[in-house]
C-alpha cells in the first residue's frame, strides 16, 4: 500500500512539472542590425523561429539610451602598451549617449573587480580608468570572468531572484580571449567546456557580448592570437554580439572599434515573442526581409527572459 501511495505520489510530481512547462512564455531577445544603410525592423519585416518552428512577434521595439546597460570589462593582463589606448577607452565612455549606464570592471583570478559601478555619470566612469596590472594570466580564464559576471549582473536581481530592472544589456570585452585552462592553443584544439559555459550563462542573462581583441602579457605568438580571437567570434555568434580584432596583433587605435559597437547599440531592437514553457535553453533564429540587411541575435534564449521595461515593449509597425 505504501508502495502504490509512493508512485502516485511521484506521478503527480511529474504531472505537476509537466504542466508548469506546458503553454508559451512571454520572451524577449536582443536584435542588431547588420547594414550600411540600416531601416527599421518593424513586425512586418521581421520574423522569428524558436527551435525551428514559426513563433508569433507581439512587438519590436528600438533599444533605447536609458534602457541601455553597457559593462566594460577589461583583462588586467593586458600588456602595458595598452597604455597608448586609455585616451580612446575614455574618450568611448564619455561619447556614450546621454542615460545609457555604463560599467567599468578588471579581470582578474575568474571575477570582475569594479572600478565603477553602473551609472549614468560618464565622465566620472571615465575618470577611473586605469592601466592593467600587466600579469600574466590574471584574469585567470577571461571566460571565468564572464560568466561571473553574467550570472551575478550588478543590480540585477535581488535576493529571491527576482528581476530589478529590466534594460538591453550588453558587454565589451577588452581581452586577448586565450583559455589557458583549455591545456592548449593549438589551432587542432579549440573546444572548452569554459567557453561553452560563458556563452550558456550569457544567453541565460539575454546580455549581448561583443570584444575587442587586445595582446596579453602571457601568451604570445600567432597561435594564440588565433585561439584568444576564434574563442572570443564564438562568443560574439552565440550572443548576438560582434568580434572586433586587426590582423593577429593588437590594434593601433580602438576608436575605430569603439564607433562600431556605439553604432550597434544605437541599431539594436528588442523583440517579443512567444516561447515554450521550460527552464531549458532553446533554438533561436530571426530572419527579415529588408535588402542587403543581416541581423545579429543570441542563437539561443531561455524562455520568460525579459530585456526591456514596458515603456520600451510598444510596437513599432
Amino acid at each position: 500500500m505504501t508502495y502504490r501511495w509512493l508512485a502516485l505520489g511521484v506521478l503527480a510530481i511529474a504531472a505537476f512539472a509537466s504542466a508548469q512547462q506546458e503553454g508559451p512564455m512571454q520572451t524577449q531577445a536582443l536584435v542588431t542590425l547588420d547594414a550600411k544603410a540600416p531601416q527599421p525592423l518593424t513586425l512586418n519585416n521581421l520574423s522569428v523561429k524558436v527551435n525551428r518552428h514559426e513563433a508569433k512577434l507581439s512587438s519590436v521595439a528600438p533599444v533605447t539610451a536609458k534602457g541601455t546597460q553597457v559593462a566594460l570589462l577589461i583583462d588586467d593582463g593586458l600588456r602595458s602598451s595598452v597604455g597608448r589606448q586609455i585616451s580612446d577607452i575614455k574618450s568611448f565612455i564619455t561619447s556614450l549617449p546621454a542615460g545609457a549606464e555604463i560599467f567599468v570592471g578588471y579581470m582578474q583570478n575568474g571575477r570582475v573587480v569594479p572600478a565603477q559601478d553602473f551609472t549614468t555619470d560618464h565622465a566620472a566612469a571615465a575618470a577611473n580608468i586605469r592601466l592593467p596590472l600587466s600579469g600574466a594570466g590574471i584574469s585567470a580564464s577571461p571566460y571565468f570572468c564572464l560568466s561571473d559576471f553574467v550570472k551575478n549582473w550588478p543590480g540585477g536581481s535581488s535576493a529571491e531572484g527576482t528581476m530589478l530592472t529590466a534594460k538591453a544589456r550588453f558587454v565589451i570585452m577588452l581581452t586577448n580571449g586565450v583559455d589557458p585552462y583549455n591545456g592548449s592553443v593549438s589551432p587542432l584544439n579549440q573546444t572548452s567546456p569554459y567557453v561553452d559555459a560563458a556563452i550558456a550563462d550569457a544567453q541565460r542573462g539575454g546580455v549581448a557580448v561583443y570584444s575587442i581583441y587586445y595582446g596579453d602579457s602571457g601568451y604570445r605568438g600567432q597561435a594564440a592570437s588565433f585561439s584568444g580571437q576564434n574563442y572570443l567570434q564564438n562568443v560574439a555568434d552565440a550572443t548576438g554580439g560582434r568580434a572586433y580584432f586587426q590582423g593577429l596583433g593588437s590594434p593601433v587605435s580602438l576608436l575605430p572599434f569603439f564607433k562600431q559597437f556605439t553604432k550597434s547599440l544605437s541599431e539594436s531592437y528588442v523583440a517579443s515573442f512567444d516561447a515554450p514553457g521550460t527552464s531549458k535553453l532553446v533554438d533561436l533564429k530571426f530572419e527579415t526581409t529588408l535588402k542587403s540587411t543581416k541581423l545579429q541575435a543570441a542563437q539561443m534564449v531561455r524562455p520568460g527572459t525579459r530585456i526591456a521595461g514596458p515603456a520600451q515593449a510598444s510596437s513599432r509597425e
